[in-house]
């Protein structure tokens, strides 16, 4: 299991990026999700607060949407 976050800031595009503990990328303001097995339930729980949000390109390449 991993630790997720997503991203309080968005990007341009408006999407909030989740991202786990380790990510090098990972943003300074940000909210904690939980402890997953995977990036796509931690995706879905992003979504509870932020509706736009999708994996990180980096850390949670499967979830990645473009």
């Amino acid at each position: 299991m991993a630790s997720y976050y997503v991203n309080d800031d968005a990007q341009a595009n408006g999407d909030h990026e989740v991202h786990v503990s380790t990510c090098s990328y990972f943003p300074s303001n940000r909210t904690y999700l939980g402890d997953f097995n995977g990036c796509a339930p931690a995706v879905v729980e992003a979504k509870k607060k932020w509706s736009q949000s999708n994996g990180c390109y980096w850390c949670c390449r499967p979830c990645h949407t473009t």
